[in-house]
């Protein structure tokens, strides 16, 4: 025990003052304690002597409950200082200014403590400040004056200045960017409008109510974050900025959208999710620079008409909300990318009609019950469907013409047929039909997965061909390529669809060789798309040389091509190529020229090298070279490519990773498992990036 609290001393010394005759014990063999015994029992705490203990000696048939110990030095001066207070007047209590409380409330001086000197000559020099979780209460009042020349600037003469001429006026910027988040601010001061100057303002996660008319003033000012606070609206004054391009106000208490808000004619981004908010204003189609509107977890019933003005907006976020259907103009959203619609009251989808650049659709949790035929035709570019927990009783055939679907979640539904036509989509990598009574396909295999199901699905396919009288030959003649009968069209796009699909799409068709009339006709019609991915291809047809100066992305996945030709280095608006899954040793010298590209697969080939003629793609961001032979990281090489920020290079047989790749910052993002080498070890590569590069940063050479 210490002594050295003055309340204890006081509380001991009464005990030390008790009388000395005290009862052994009471009738029923305990200890009474009004009368003190325990002290005949354990001793007296003011003697604290060895000598003074009860003995542990088990042999002497002693009864004491405390073990024998030494005597600690702590203990002896605290009995020492004990004795001095109890031979002397007892001490009057004073406070002891030592303690200080974790949580108290906060002083204005405290506040101001924390923008130090130093943060102010930082601030001051790189036009930044971030005094995020400082638990501050209020913003310290000096910030609002940090645009001003400080008293030491205007005393200190020119020779002074040019002694320390790091602080010197002239090497002075404004404040553009503050963070004041995560701490527990109630309210900004006017003066905010000192700091003419700030681009960016961040206020999240603090205790605002309000924000003052004066932020209005902040005309330079370019983003604006204050979600997670207290906030039931926004200063009229603040819809007049003229440069706002980025506002977060989710997580508050807004009940609706101020209709000024169509007054932020720059506006590119906005975030009013985890709110109240019940409708929208109907001006709010004039903010026609949008490039995402997020608008989850509130209680929006109906979307107004001029929605669809918005026509850059990319991504459309309306989850968990109380929607029954979309606009019937969703087409003029020609910009759409996503469309996040899940949780809602939904009853049918649109058809999409102009939306061909959808790439992601999430309808979950509605209650649809039925895909649209129209809505297949007109979404060439759609990669994720997601329609799990809904009405569905039946998936259409023309999901087929959903070539780029990368997955299709349809679980929880009323299905009980699986169409054949699935079988069709080449890039279909994950189908999810769990829950569903599907009675068409045995459980056992839909239990084996996506590849499985698309197999036995692929089997009836070419069973169903056969039993409705198609012969062998004509069979192989459309599979090699349709060169017998009227077969030649099967294989390929007509003119309309190519017109309206831009896309070039024959797979799994086992073709060998593509006419070159085919590449002339989607020449003329302005394909940008061509997919030959899951066929028999040994060669890459010449026939695409006709459309060199008009292709952005080209797929030849799962082929059988030993060789790219030269002229693939002509593709001059190329920007993603993927050849993976062939039989590719090398690519030419001349590829190192395709300026435009920024996505490569070669995964699933038998390089033994990175070619060297792709550390020449400076434009270059992702680069899948997985599932080969690599024996060796060229970090030179890939020092050349500025861009790159996603390198796969798992499943190969390189022994030894350079250091030096660690220093590498654009890559955020890198496969090494599958690998033969020591070091880092397995679990360092299952942490991630940023560990990996950490760990190669540590051990390079100093």
């Amino acid at each position: 025990m210490n002594y050295s609290n003055v309340e204890d001393t006081a509380a001991l010394y009464a005990f030390n003052n008790l009388p000395k005759e005290c009862n052994t014990s009471t009738s029923n063999g305990g200890y009474d304690f009004d009368d003190c015994s325990w002290f005949t029992f354990f001793g007296n705490p003011n003697d604290m002597s060895e000598d003074s203990l009860p003995s542990n000696d088990h042999r002497s048939g002693s009864t004491s409950r405390i073990p024998r110990c030494a005597q600690r030095p702590r203990q002896m001066a605290s009995a020492n200082r004990f004795h001095q207070m109890a031979a002397s007047p007892r001490p009057s209590p004073r406070p002891n200014y030592s303690f200080q409380p974790v949580f108290h409330e906060r002083k204005t001086h405290e506040d101001d403590t924390v923008l130090t000197q130093e943060l102010w000559k930082l601030a001051r020099k790189s036009g930044t400040l971030n005094l995020s979780n400082k638990g501050l209460a209020s913003v310290p009042e000096r910030l609002y004056d940090i645009n001003e020349a400080d008293a030491e600037s205007k005393a200190a003469t020119l020779e002074q200045l040019s002694i320390k001429d790091e602080d010197a006026w002239w090497n002075q910027v404004p404040l553009t960017n503050l963070d004041l988040s995560s701490n527990a601010l109630s309210h900004i001061s006017p003066k905010i409008e000192n700091l003419q100057s700030l681009t960016v303002l961040i206020l999240h996660d603090n205790a605002l109510v309000a924000l003052p008319a004066e932020i209005g003033k902040l005309e330079k000012l370019m983003r604006l974050n204050v979600s997670r606070n207290k906030l039931s609206d926004l200063p009229r004054e603040l819809y007049s900025l003229p440069e706002l391009r980025h506002l977060n106000i989710s997580y508050n208490e807004f009940s609706e959208l101020n209709p000024d808000i169509s007054d932020l004619h720059m506006l590119e981004f906005l975030d009013a999710g985890h709110n109240s908010i019940k409708s929208l204003p109907g001006g709010i189609g004039f903010l026609v620079r949008l490039t995402a509107l997020l608008l989850p977890y509130n209680h929006i019933k109906d979307l107004p008409p001029d929605l669809v003005n918005m026509r850059s907006l990319q991504r459309l976020d309306l989850m968990q909300n109380d929607l029954t259907c979309l606009p019937e103009d969703m087409g003029l959203l020609r910009k759409l990318q996503f469309l996040y619609i899940q949780h809602n009251d939904i009853m049918e989808l649109s058809d999409f009609e102009g939306n061909e650049t959808l790439t992601e659709l999430h309808a979950s949790n509605n209650y649809i019950s039925n895909i649209p035929i129209s809505m297949c035709e007109n979404l060439p570019h759609l990669k994720v469907l997601d329609l799990r927990d809904n009405k569905i009783t039946q998936l259409p055939d023309e999901l087929c013409l959903l070539r780029n679907l990368n997955r299709l979640d349809v679980s929880n539904n009323s299905i009980d047929t699986l169409p054949v036509s699935l079988a069709a989509l080449a890039h279909l990598i994950s189908l999810q039909v769990e829950g569903n009574p599907i009675k068409s396909i045995r459980r056992d295999i839909l239990q084996c997965g996506t590849s499985r199901i698309l197999r036995t699905l692929q089997e009836r396919s070419m069973a169903k061909s056969k039993d409705e009288g198609e012969s062998d030959s004509g069979a192989g003649a459309r599979l090699c390529g349709g060169q017998a009968g009227n077969d030649t069209a099967a294989n390929y796009p007509d003119r309309y669809k190519l017109r309206h699909t831009r896309t070039l799409a024959v797979n799994l068709e086992e073709i060998t060789d593509v006419p070159e009339e085919v590449f002339q006709l989607a020449q003329k019609e302005g394909v940008h798309v061509v997919d030959f991915a899951r066929n028999q291809l040994r060669t890459v047809p010449d026939g695409l040389q006709h459309m060199q100066n008009i292709v952005t992305e080209l797929v030849l996945a799962h082929n059988r091509i030993g060789q790219v030709p030269q002229f693939i280095s002509q593709f001059t608006r190329i920007t993603l190529l993927n050849l993976s899954n062939n039989l590719l040793t090398d690519l030419p010298k001349e590829f190192g020229v395709l300026n435009t590209l920024r996505e490569l697969n070669i995964a699933n080939n038998r390089f033994s090298f990175l070619p060297s003629g792709l550390y020449d793609l400076q434009g270059l961001e992702i680069l899948i070279a997985s599932d080969n032979h690599i024996n060796e990281l060229n970090v030179a090489g890939l020092q050349r490519m500025p861009r790159l920020s996603t390198l796969d290079l798992r499943n190969n047989d390189i022994d030894f990773i350079p250091p030096i790749l660690g220093t590498l910052t654009n890559i955020t993002h890198l496969e090494l498992v599958g690998n033969p080498f020591r070091q880092p070890r397995h679990q360092i590569l299952m942490k991630g990036t940023e560990s990996i590069m950490s760990y190669l940063r540590d051990r390079v050479p100093r």
